[in-house]
Parts: C-alpha cells; sequence; structure tokens
C-alpha cells in the first residue's frame, strides 16, 4: 500500500527517533553533570576559603587552573580530546570513539570552569561519532553521512528545544532533486530533531527569549535602523573573525597544550576580572542577568567587547565548546547598548537584528541566525523585517572570511 519512496522514509524513521533521543540525552547528562560541577567549583569551594566567586583572586584561580587541566586532558588523554574546534565547522566528519571521553572531559571542565564557549560542538562531535560507529554495525548499508545527518538535526533540535531550526538548517544542505524532494530527505532528519526537541522538554524547557516590549507595527523607519543595527553587529563580529586565526597563530607557538590553554586561561581570568561574573561561561544564563540588571551604555559596552574577547581568546587557546551560545549573549549586550543610547529605536529591533548579525558572522547560516533573532524576540511581527534587513547583511557578508583558523601544519 506504500510507495517505496514512503517505505524508505518509514525504515529510516525508527533510527531518526533512537538517535534524536539519545542525543538529546547525552546533552542533558553533559549539562547535569557540568551544572553540578559548576555549582561546587563556583559556590561550595569558594565558601570553604571564606571567598565568594565573584572575587578577584578565585576568577583568576578558576580559569587559570581550568586552562590547566584542559591542557592536560588536551596533551595526555587518547586522541587530544578531538580536533580543536577553532578549526572545524559546526558539522564536521566524524571523529574517532576513543578520542570521546577525553573531549567529553575537556568541555565539562570548561562549561564548569567559566571558559566563554557553549556545549554545541563538542556535543555534535560525540553525538555524530557515537552514530556513525553504532549506525556501521547495526545497518552496514546506510551511508556514514546518513548517520551525520540525523545525529546533528538530533543535537540541533535538542540545543534549541526545537524541530525548527534543525529543519532550516537542512533545507539548505540537502539540495533536492527530481528523483528525491526536498520533504522526502527532510523526512528523516526532521524526526531526529523532533525526538531531541522534545526529550529536552522533559527535562528543561531552553528559553532564549529576552522579555521586552512588544513591537506593535511596523514601521519603515525601523528596516532601515534594524540594517544600521546588524551592520554594527557584523563590523564588529568581523574584528572577532580578523583576530582569531592570528590569535591562534601566536598563541600556538606555545606548542604544548598544557602552556597554551593554561596561558589561555590565565588571559580569561583577566577578562573575568574586568568583565565580572557576568561575562564567564557559556552566556545563556548570564543574559538573564543583563535584562534583570539596570546597566549604564558604557558598562554594556564593556561587556561586549570582554565577552567578545574571552570568545576569541578561548576559541584560539583550543578550548572545547562551540561559539554559538556566547555570541547570542554578545548580541544581546549590543543590543541593548545601542536601544540605551537610541532609544527611538524599539528594544525589540536592537536586540534581534544584533543577534542576528553577529549570529551570521559566526556561522553563515542565514536560517540559523533568523532562528536565533527570532528565539530571541519572539515576535511574529518582526519577521518581515528580520527578512528584509536579512539581505543587505547576506550581501555585506559575502565572500568574506569565516571564524575559522587555519590548522597547524605538522
Amino acid at each position: 500500500m506504500l510507495h517505496p519512496r514512503a517505505r524508505t522514509m518509514l525504515v529510516l524513521s525508527v533510527p531518526a527517533l533512537i538517535i534524536g533521543v539519545c542525543s538529546s540525552l547525552v546533552l542533558i547528562v553533559v549539562m547535569k553533570v557540568a551544572a553540578v560541577l559548576q555549582k561546587y567549583l563556583w559556590v561550595t569551594l569558594p565558601a570553604n576559603f571564606d571567598l565568594n566567586m565573584n572575587s578577584p583572586m578565585w576568577i583568576l584561580l578558576m580559569l587559570t587552573v581550568t586552562g590547566i587541566a584542559v591542557g592536560l586532558v588536551v596533551r595526555y588523554m587518547p586522541g587530544h580530546a578531538g580536533p580543536d574546534p577553532a578549526t572545524e565547522p559546526l558539522i564536521g566528519s566524524p571523529v574517532p570513539v576513543t578520542v570521546l571521553p577525553g573531549l567529553i572531559i575537556a568541555l565539562l571542565l570548561g562549561l564548569a570552569g567559566g571558559v566563554s564557549l557553549g556545549p554545541e560542538h563538542p556535543i555534535m562531535s560525540v553525538n555524530i561519532a557515537l552514530a556513525v560507529a553504532i549506525g556501521a554495525r547495526l545497518l552496514p548499508k546506510v551511508a556514514a553521512l546518513d548517520w551525520t545527518i540525523l545525529a546533528a538535526a538530533g543535537t540541533i533540535g535538542a540545543l534549541f528545544g526545537t524541530p525548527v531550526a534543525a529543519a532550516l538548517v537542512f533545507s539548505q544542505t540537502l539540495n533536492s532533486s527530481n528523483d528525491v524532494p526536498l520533504w522526502d530527505r527532510l523526512f528523516a532528519p526532521l524526526m531526529a530533531a523532533a525526538a531531541g526537541a522534545m526529550t529536552t522538554d522533559l527535562f528543561f524547557q531552553p528559553d532564549f527569549s529576552i522579555p521586552v516590549l512588544q513591537y506593535t507595527e511596523l514601521r519603515v523607519v525601523d528596516i532601515f535602523s534594524g540594517a544600521v543595527v546588524a551592520t554594527i553587529a557584523i563590523a564588529l563580529g568581523m574584528v572577532a573573525v580578523w583576530c582569531l586565526p592570528r590569535a591562534h597563530r601566536m598563541i600556538h607557538q606555545l606548542k604544548h597544550p598544557v602552556f597554551i590553554l593554561g596561558t589561555g586561561g590565565f588571559l580569561l581570568g583577566v577578562l573575568g576580572l574586568i568583565g565580572g561574573e557576568v561575562t564567564l561561561f557559556k552566556g545563556l544564563d548570564e543574559m538573564r542577568q543583563l535584562t534583570a540588571g539596570s546597566f549604564s551604555v558604557a558598562t554594556l559596552f564593556m561587556f561586549v567587547v570582554v565577552k567578545l574577547a574571552a570568545l576569541v581568546v578561548a576559541s584560539a587557546c583550543g578550548f572545547r565548546g562551540g561559539r554559538i551560545f556566547p555570541v547570542v549573549f554578545v548580541g544581546v549586550a549590543l543590543g541593548m547598548m545601542l536601544h540605551q543610547h537610541v532609544e527611538a529605536v524599539p528594544a525589540a529591533i536592537t536586540l534581534s537584528c544584533a543577534v542576528l548579525g553577529l549570529v551570521l558572522v559566526v556561522t553563515r547560516d542565514g536560517w540559523l541566525s533568523l532562528f536565533m533573532a527570532m528565539a530571541i524576540v519572539p515576535d511574529i511581527k518582526l519577521l518581515p523585517l528580520l527578512c528584509i534587513v536579512m539581505l543587505p547583511a547576506w550581501l555585506l557578508l559575502a565572500g568574506k572570511p569565516v571564524m575559522m583558523a587555519e590548522k597547524p601544519k605538522v
């Protein structure tokens, strides 16, 4: 009764659901363990020494020790805890399963220790490696690329708590053909993303939204204002793009991972002294502190510069982590700063367009950038404006270098 195309989709739906659930469980376990370790390192442990987490000495000590600890993991664990994320795209080739223990430990230490990187890249690498390794044993006729796509979709769904982001991302990478319609090819990845999102929602609901006044109606002047905000965000992001490969080359002249990451941890500690606790960690929870407090334009600008600098330093030194979460924090801080500087421009415009511009610089993915902007300010009335603002922003970035460093020559 079913067409052969439908039977193929039905067969893939079962492993897609399993991979989506497992991808989410890996993320949940890592985040829960990191949260417990973070509380111990930043609350329980300093209290034993009559200190608090905002103590300058503790911030500098913790980041430096974290760098040294991650350096030891990268140097001595099998496979050096996977490839350097600064030299890899978000969705890369499968890594050997033997490197996963080191990669997970390095990620946990970075997340708990206050490093300004998110979990997305290492979690993506872990889930892809497991899916490809297990899938090759159970269904050897299925190509490694198919397992990679399913694991990546499940991870994206789990990270953002919705399958929409995965559908948007893969709609531009899974090119359609006359024989296989695009929705046929999206069927299994969308199933994996939905399973990942639903599993994540059972334990916690990722919420990126920022409380701002509702955007009431679209005005022509807001299109120009949004384009200016996005341009400022892109210019700021391109400074980080220019700095990353140069910082990567410079810091890797130290050769030994312990020296590289220990120095990087110390530099992150210095930046933490300048920006304070709000500029540490991956940035998702810290966004709430931005909106809950009343910061001046100068303070918000300082947060933007410090967090972006911390992101470049952490990436250049080889800490295991992703760049999307911290850059969203930068976009929120920039949007709040621009709104305070020119209050006539609605906060919904400055926040969404700043996030759109910065995520676009880091990911070069128009759909994901649009999704993150809407996740920060979930107002459907903004969608036409953001789609228009996306066009000149995309033109500005056409042909520009991406935020990656070259792999060191062996």
